[in-house]
């Protein structure tokens, strides 16, 4: 009897090594929202990382954060650092492009909980008066990231953070 418990538990650890094995080795993670202002009004709250304060999901979650901001202002070159705890962790983002009232790229890379390069983006589309924005992240998912992903909907997670976002600038801009 222990020795068919052993072997379901080693067929089940396999099983989900290989599952993890088998994931796609990128993801892709992207909500939209539309926000009753002009692309004019919303673009500059995303391009300078101070304005993010109003806004990003992130900023609210720990009351220590601390955070640094190197470059210019806004647009392509400017930095914002951050450190916390928990879920916040630490990171730093760069502009690496930015189309006024178009399109923001950004290097996104985290040290802390765990360490991981990605690419957000945002991009801004008139529709109606108002503007359609997409906020899209995206990158490389190593072994033990498509591991943890078995026990773990990243989509929902993270997912969820940008529809609060949305949710959020979408207040922000139509003030």
């Amino acid at each position: 009897m222990t020795k068919a418990i052993i072997a379901i538990i080693v067929v089940a650890i396999v099983g989900v090594l290989g599952y993890a094995a088998i994931r796609p080795d990128s993801f892709r993670i992207e909500r939209s929202a539309t926000i009753e202002a002009p692309p004019e009004k919303v673009f500059p709250l995303i391009n300078d990382f101070k304005r993010w304060k109003a806004w990003s999901p992130w900023e609210k979650i720990d009351p220590a954060l601390k955070r640094s901001y190197t470059g210019p202002n806004e647009g392509v070159g400017a930095a914002y650092s951050w450190q916390g705890v928990n879920e916040v962790g630490t990171g730093r983002m760069q502009i690496v492009q930015s189309t006024p009232n178009s399109r923001i790229e950004i290097k996104l890379d985290f040290e802390k909980p765990f360490e991981a390069h990605n690419i957000a983006e945002f991009s801004f589309k008139p529709e109606n008066g108002g503007t359609h924005v997409t906020w899209a992240m995206h990158g490389p998912s190593p072994y033990m990231h498509r591991l943890m992903q078995v026990f773990f909907d990243m989509d929902d997670m993270v997912g969820g953070k940008f529809d609060q976002g949305l949710a959020n600038l979408k207040a922000a801009a139509e003030q």
